[in-house]
């Protein structure tokens, strides 16, 4: 007997182990006893993968192409290949991600995670055809598969194929855990007359603000009270939200016994039946508090005074947002040849990651940063109404200037656009004569982006001048 055979017991006992404790969430316990079992035995390929996947969650992910590698060596399997795949995907490096998915699909043609998988990776691509057909085989396999009724969503919402795309967006799951805590049914698309209406808050603070406007909606159908639950920075704004009769911040405690229904806030326009051509596009439906427009407008003219154009940036998102990488900017020495145009006066509207680089912007790019006296969207659509002109990457703020009305040029990344901007549009139909797109070629190449903008701004300025509206798009 070699030793590795004699060492199999003791291995195969720390690898339940290790599943034991990955169970219970303890993953640098579970993490520990995968390195004892692969020291006991080297060619232990589940051993392999398992912490290959325990590396990647920890951020190691040259540790986990490693582990991977040495687990497909060893015993390839179509989820070893999928996940080395993801892997690479997320990383961008897409032709050798579509040989790990190609090569779980040789080893199980029917595995409808590798399809969709494999769909999502030539979305990105742009080859949307193939892309689609990799979703449709994947629900053919597995007609429950939630990855690929999302996956599928998105590619059909982006192309504007609305009605089909809202039916496999309703198979995602994300607000199971709200569901548990509501004590009324979900909405089914029922008629609402006379009902109260819980709308459920759902994904990131700007999907709550463009997706807001549906509460009038609700109640031209005949809700009787509607109310919005939501990110405690929005209860403020979202309390003058046309249709919303109340706000209620998610870190208090809901109310019992108070409403008939409840629905996701992303489910309304799958029941609303919106479609391309049908969206709620009546703007603006946020307000800002008159009483804090006022006090901005007087602050604000202190700073910049009243002869230049007023211009709001900010040039970062989420960092927990999956896409963020592509969508922000790498700092706000991006932005620095703004800072040429003449007759603008720029303030930094920049929260969280990246705040701190307006106290210290590039030369040339003079930033009134007003970021320190924004504790709400309240605050800062008080502030937004007192601009010319927003610019910045696809985040919050974008929506919440194309909500209050006011003109927006939003930078867009190549690889992975949100669905919401559609494709090959400079123009958005959800926020139709305020947002203007400016979309990138290639991935993670802001130059060509930054040379439209900065042509843009000046021509704008030139307008300005010249006596056209302040407030063209």
């Amino acid at each position: 007997m070699t030793q590795q055979s004699a060492n199999r017991p003791a291995a195969e006992a720390l690898f339940h182990q290790s599943n034991a404790q990955l169970a219970a969430g303890e993953l640098a316990a579970a993490e520990e006893c995968l390195q004892q079992a692969l020291a006991l035995q080297n060619d232990f390929a589940e051993a392999h993968a398992n912490l290959a996947w325990l590396l990647e969650q920890r951020g190691d992910q040259v540790g986990a192409e490693q582990a991977y590698r040495q687990a497909i060596a060893l015993d390839a399997q179509p989820q070893m290949h999928i996940n080395l795949g993801a892997l690479l995907a997320d990383q961008l490096r897409s032709d050798e991600a579509e040989t790990h998915y190609r090569s779980a699909l040789s080893l199980d043609p029917s595995n409808p995670a590798a399809w969709s998988n494999l769909g999502a990776l030539l979305a990105c691509q742009r080859r949307d055809d193939e892309a689609e057909e990799c979703y449709r085989l994947a629900l053919a396999y597995d007609p429950d598969h939630r990855s690929a009724h999302f996956n599928l969503s998105y590619l059909l919402l982006r192309a504007g194929r609305f009605e089909e795309g809202w039916q496999h967006f309703e198979k995602r799951d994300w607000y199971a855990q709200l569901a548990q805590h509501i004590d009324c049914p979900q909405w089914q698309g029922k008629p609402l007359t006379g009902k109260s209406v819980l709308i459920g808050i759902e994904a990131g603070q700007g999907d709550m603000i463009q997706f807001c406007r549906y509460a009038q909606l609700l109640k031209a159908r005949g809700a009787g009270h509607i109310s919005l639950l939501c990110h405690p920075a929005l209860q403020r704004l979202l309390e003058g939200a046309a249709g919303v009769d109340a706000a209620l911040p998610i870190d208090q405690p809901l109310p019992v016994g108070e409403w008939d229904v409840w629905t996701p806030l992303l489910s309304i326009p799958y029941h609303c039946q919106t479609r391309i051509d049908s969206i709620p596009d009546t703007l603006p439906y946020l307000h800002a508090d008159e009483t804090d427009i006022a006090y901005w407008a007087q602050r604000m003219k202190t700073l910049a005074g009243e002869a230049t154009l007023r211009v709001g940036l900010a040039w970062r998102g989420n960092p927990r947002f999956e896409n963020d990488a592509q969508r922000s900017l790498p700092s706000v020495a991006t932005l620095q040849s703004l800072g040429d145009v003449t007759g603008v006066t720029f303030f930094s509207l920049q929260k969280g990651a990246g705040e701190d680089e307006a106290t210290s912007p590039p030369a040339g790019l003079t930033l009134h940063d007003l970021a320190p006296f924004l504790h709400d969207f309240a605050d800062t659509a008080a502030v937004v109404m007192n601009l010319d002109l927003v610019i910045c990457v696809d985040t919050a703020l974008a929506h919440l200037a194309g909500a209050l009305g006011k003109p927006c040029w939003i930078l867009l990344p190549d690889y992975k656009t949100d669905w919401r901007w559609l494709e090959q549009r400079s123009d958005s139909p959800w926020y139709p004569h305020v947002i203007r797109l400016f979309r990138q070629s290639a991935a993670r190449d802001w130059s060509e982006v930054v040379r439209s903008l900065r042509h843009a701004l000046a021509n704008h300025v030139a307008a300005v001048h010249d006596g056209d509206s302040r407030n063209a798009p």
